[in-house]
């Protein structure tokens, strides 16, 4: 049985782990399938044999793309040979920057500066015949936290939803590659943690912001989505 690898690209607060578990905890919870293996990158575990993959889920990260960190160009490599294999790859926040990269796509600051808090997005046409998004609403809220995005798409690249901060919230590469700005695997708890962690000493901008926290089970479906995606592409 192949198996599903979830690369961690990066580990939360420490606050946030001790009450939460970290990222590849939270993707877990919605994941269906047996057969998985979390490669810790930042700690030099070895990326995997594409013989191996079922598919490959990239976590977020405190990193930068834009630092260029040489574990992150290896990923970016692998990246190149998932897509050319046609396995099926899900990229969330530094992982759908690093996809959009690794196929010489620009990520860089956003103009608008950081984009925290739970948001809405909008799917595009296009969305309504994805494999993924045509099972989601054509607005649903979603949690968020980056300063970098990624600028423009790769070529051939197909939008599948965006709002008025961010342009390329997801985006779809060949039939089975995504790269989703937001955070598919938070819940409120997360992200509240994120808001309080990030906004200390800015008590009425957090204040604000955890009032808008609400849930985001139409976005968490994304990663059960996903799973499937890979299943039946192995069968």
């Amino acid at each position: 049985m192949k198996k599903l690898f979830i690369i961690k690209a990066g580990k939360t607060f420490d606050t946030i782990i001790s009450e939460h578990g970290d990222f590849e905890d939270w993707i877990l919870k919605y994941i269906n399938y047996e057969n998985i293996k979390i490669i810790d990158i930042q700690n030099n575990e070895e990326i995997p044999s594409l013989n191996d993959c079922l598919g490959v889920i990239i976590t977020g990260s405190h990193a930068m793309v834009t630092q260029e960190l040489p574990w992150s160009l290896k990923l970016e490599i692998f990246i190149k040979e998932v897509i050319l294999a046609k396995i099926p790859f899900l990229g969330i926040c530094y992982g759908h920057q690093l996809l959009a990269k690794s196929l010489g796509a620009k990520v860089d600051y956003h103009l608008k500066g950081i984009e925290l808090g739970t948001v809405n997005i909008s799917a595009s046409k296009e969305a309504l015949s994805d494999d993924i998004f045509k099972y989601l609403p054509s607005s649903f809220d979603v949690h968020v936290v980056h300063s970098q995005s990624a600028i423009s798409l790769p070529k051939g690249a197909v939008l599948l939803a965006s709002n008025n901060h961010e342009q390329n919230h997801a985006f779809r590469v060949g039939e089975n590659a995504w790269g989703v700005q937001f955070h598919p695997e938070y819940d409120e708890n997360v992200m509240k943690g994120y808001i309080k962690e990030l906004l200390k000493n800015n008590d009425e901008e957090k204040n604000r912001l955890l009032k808008k926290v609400k849930q985001s089970n139409h976005s968490n479906e994304i990663i059960k989505l996903f799973v499937n995606v890979a299943k039946a592409s192995n069968y």
